[in-house]
């Protein structure tokens, strides 16, 4: 089957070119204006291929941008002794068995322009405090147009794959850690469970007294960005980078300081700062990833200092602290330019174009068979014996060809130096030569074996 469709598809014309002189036989410069087009067609497809090429080189790439995440820290307390309801702070006796709580709210939002913070909410918003970028958004809000027209599209949780809140080692327990890490993927699906999508994370303890923790939030990051050591950074001067981005700083220093020395350039030897990094007088360029694994170190969490506040004085006009921390998101063009080269109505296009390429070197089939008509009808008008004479030697040589009955070429008049000559540029070295010694070889009987 797979055959016989290649054979068929072997047999569909392809030459979208017009015959030669085939101006003369048309009106007008219909011919002339049909090359035009076509080398308009070479040099715009060729344009799109590249242009095509370059949008899939610059997706592939890992392209990042450096936004920032405002992260708000508050708290709020519950039950406390100032919190009672007519009781004596200054007498021992309480009628209340409560507990005192207090409750930590960790909010983060993704801003959309660092250099216009002010402009991120509506215009009402403004006479309502929108003008104060550390405002944290209040519980219950019933303001959500900004949020229907805009919806964020990263989260708080996108950019961390754990939290963790260290308390003072006086305060410390079981009961009074908190933990968080994110959780895996489910079945390879693109889209994060819901415990890994959120905004905002709140925790509950037992407490009256202020204390001072620390949050640690552990980076979360494609492809994932490493420490280097002091050697390596005196190389490729930089603190923090991918592995990808290591090696070809590496390589970059290596060429600039022309360490590669043998013609294939695979081999460098290591000046005083290589020698000092890899430990070896040379090295093997498709080695370098080996080489820098050592002087790479995880990214240090990102620690942010809270008081948690339970007094009273603090309490009634509570302010969040607020950190700004930056992240790296895609570039917004690369959602884009990936839509762009997933469109489903460029296959279809393409199947499109294929056809009318099939129709248009069908036509110029049919162009290419009238204009051999053209000529033969052309040529017997002109001459009529002269033409019938020579087109019936023509097809006497074929057919003598075909038949093998042609010993010396079909030519009456065959006996000149010509035929005479011998070698590979002589006549009897010729196509049709071959293909009469084939016949005629065919067409003899098979000799008996003798024994």
């Amino acid at each position: 089957m797979q055959f016989e469709m290649a054979k068929r598809r072997s047999r569909k014309p392809t030459d979208k070119n017009l015959p030669d002189d085939i101006d003369d036989c048309t009106v007008g410069d219909v011919a002339q204006r049909y090359r035009e087009l076509g080398d308009f067609e070479r040099r715009l497809d060729a344009t799109m291929t590249r242009k095509r090429l370059d949008i899939v080189d610059a997706v592939t790439r890992s392209a990042k941008r450096w936004k920032t995440l405002r992260i708000w820290i508050t708290n709020t307390a519950e039950d406390q002794i100032w919190q009672g309801n007519g009781i004596n702070v200054d007498t021992f006796d309480f009628s209340s068995n409560l507990e005192p709580t207090y409750r930590v709210k960790i909010e983060a939002r993704l801003l959309d322009d660092d250099d216009d913070l002010d402009n991120e909410d509506d215009p009402e918003d403004a006479k309502s405090g929108a003008d104060d970028p550390d405002r944290m958004e209040e519980d219950g809000s019933t303001d959500t147009k900004s949020k229907t027209t805009k919806p964020p599209r990263y989260r708080f949780s996108h950019f961390f794959k754990a939290l963790h809140v260290d308390f003072p080692t006086n305060r410390g327990g079981a009961e009074q850690s908190v933990e968080w890490k994110k959780p895996e993927r489910v079945g390879g699906s693109p889209n994060l469970p819901a415990a890994a999508d959120f905004d905002e994370l709140t925790f509950k303890r037992n407490g009256d007294e202020n204390l001072n923790i620390t949050i640690n939030l552990t980076r979360h990051e494609e492809p994932e960005r490493y420490a280097l050591s002091a050697e390596l950074e005196d190389i490729v001067d930089m603190r923090e980078a991918t592995r990808q981005d290591i090696v070809m700083a590496v390589w970059e220093y290596i060429k600039m300081m022309g360490l590669q020395e043998d013609e294939e350039k695979r081999h460098f030897r290591c000046d005083e700062l290589l020698r000092s990094a890899f430990g070896t007088e040379t090295g093997v360029i498709p080695k370098l990833a080996e080489y820098i694994s050592p002087h790479l170190r995880p990214l240090a969490p990102v620690q942010l200092l809270y008081t948690i506040r339970l007094d009273e004085e603090f309490h009634k006009d509570p302010q969040p602290s607020v950190y700004d921390v930056r992240v790296a998101v895609d570039d917004p063009l690369r959602e884009k330019m990936t839509t762009f080269l997933n469109n489903a109505g460029y296959v279809g296009m393409l199947k499109e174009v294929s056809s009318l390429d099939e129709q248009l070197a069908i036509i110029i089939q049919a162009i290419h068979v009238s204009k051999a008509k053209h000529d033969f009808l052309n040529s017997l008008s002109e001459d009529p014996a002269t033409f019938v004479r020579n087109w019936l030697s023509s097809q006497k040589r074929d057919l003598e060809v075909i038949l093998g009955e042609a010993m010396r070429g079909g030519d009456e008049d065959a006996n000149g130096d010509e035929w005479r000559k011998g070698g590979k540029d002589s006549i009897w070295g010729t196509i049709n030569a071959r293909e009469s010694v084939n016949s005629l070889l065919s067409r003899m009987p098979s000799q008996p074996q003798q024994r």
